[in-house]
């Protein structure tokens, strides 16, 4: 039977100074002045409309991304968190992060966005390196990005998170490891640290950079990955890692297959209907033009067919490092674990699962090829 998990919500702000030529997101360049009012009311209409699917939770996070939420100033921020704070109550520390690039931060907004309310800064750094983040198209430069990070660190915010990328292109081996060693001398209690990936419907994809090959990428992720653990960060999902007690509890919510408000242009929601003992998947209105026009935003809800659950639940659950208890897939999914079984025994007898009495759990091998274990419940 399917129980209520926790209840987040994404806040999706898609306005940008520039698409970057990687970027697949939801994200528009700024033209002119932004409809900052306009929009945060459009927002809390939005999830006005959503409130049906809280029943009587509080929320556990809130995740504020885009876009460049940071082109907001703080004080529509905190009209905006206050505004849901109004209709759906918060928990006792509750995580609210919202997603910052360090070109559109001035030294006081740190402070100001606290105040708002914001307790975490996830910083998009991307590279310490000014030639990299010319490729990449990023506003920012190396030393806008060091303080940025500095500032975030002094504001007194629970936590920050900072965002690199490796596998760059024309990226080395030593330049790879440099980042790493710079973001690490900054301090952050969490870095997300991910391949570059080419994206369709990117320009990088009609345009596609040299990037580095196959074994220099494997390098770069190998020592990378042993690197960050010697300097502290425990490696808990598969492009993030953390400070003991540092993980971002948002993204634990999602990838534990958590329920999910989503507000804002192109927004995804996953909701679990208790009553009906279904879990639906919700999208929102994608262009700017067409949501602040709308009264419903709502483009499009899917209930997640009960044959889909298991596969949806280990696609996103296998992506973190720890433990399956089976006891929350059955809560998540409304499913015996036995469904399992099959699956997990084939998984198990190629090395790539190991199985206990309460809990199955990827091996190292399994870690290297989460794609071959889900491979072994699709029919």
């Amino acid at each position: 039977m399917l129980t209520l998990p926790p209840l987040s919500l994404y806040i999706h702000i898609p306005w940008c100074v520039q698409k970057c030529p990687y970027c697949d997101f939801n994200s528009h360049g700024q033209h002119g002045e932004l409809p900052q009012q306009q929009y945060v009311d459009a927002l809390l209409a939005d999830l006005t409309n959503d409130l049906q699917y809280v029943q009587q939770r509080k929320l556990h996070s809130i995740f504020i991304g885009g876009g460049t939420p940071s082109l907001f100033s703080a004080e529509q921020i905190k009209r905006l968190l206050d505004g849901v704070q109004q209709q759906i109550p918060f928990q006792d520390k509750i995580e609210i992060t919202m997603e910052a690039n360090p070109g559109t931060l001035e030294h006081d907004d740190f402070v100001d966005y606290r105040a708002a309310g914001v307790t975490r800064l996830s910083i998009g750094v991307q590279s310490f390196s000014s030639d990299k983040l010319n490729l990449l198209g990023r506003i920012h430069d190396k030393d806008e990005a060091k303080v940025a990070a500095e500032k975030a660190s002094q504001a007194n915010y629970k936590s920050f998170n900072l965002d690199l990328m490796h596998g760059l292109p024309n990226q080395s081996f030593t330049e790879a490891m440099r980042d790493i060693e710079t973001a690490a001398a900054l301090n952050p209690p969490h870095l997300s640290w991910y391949q570059l990936t080419i994206e369709p419907n990117t320009l990088f994809h009609s345009k596609p950079p040299q990037l580095p090959d196959d074994e220099a990428l494997w390098q770069i992720y190998e020592q990378g990955q042993q690197r960050l653990a010697e300097l502290g960060y425990e490696q808990y999902e598969i492009s993030a890692y953390a400070k003991p007690g540092y993980q971002c509890q948002h993204n634990l919510n999602y990838w534990q297959f958590g329920d999910y408000l989503g507000i804002g242009c192109g927004a995804h929601g996953k909701i679990t209907q208790l009553a009906e003992q279904k879990i639906y998947r919700t999208v929102k209105i994608k262009h700017p033009k067409g949501y602040l026009a709308a009264s419903d935003y709502l483009f499009d809800k899917t209930e997640v067919a009960e044959e889909d659950r298991a596969l949806e639940y280990l696609m996103n659950r296998l992506r973190l490092m720890s433990p399956i208890p089976k006891a929350e897939f059955e809560m998540r999914t409304g499913l015996a674990h036995t469904s399992l079984d099959i699956g997990m025994q084939k998984a198990a007898e190629k090395g790539l699962m190991q199985i206990s009495h309460d809990h199955w759990q990827l091996t190292p091998k399994g870690n290297m090829f989460v794609n071959e274990v889900l491979g072994q419940f699709c029919d």
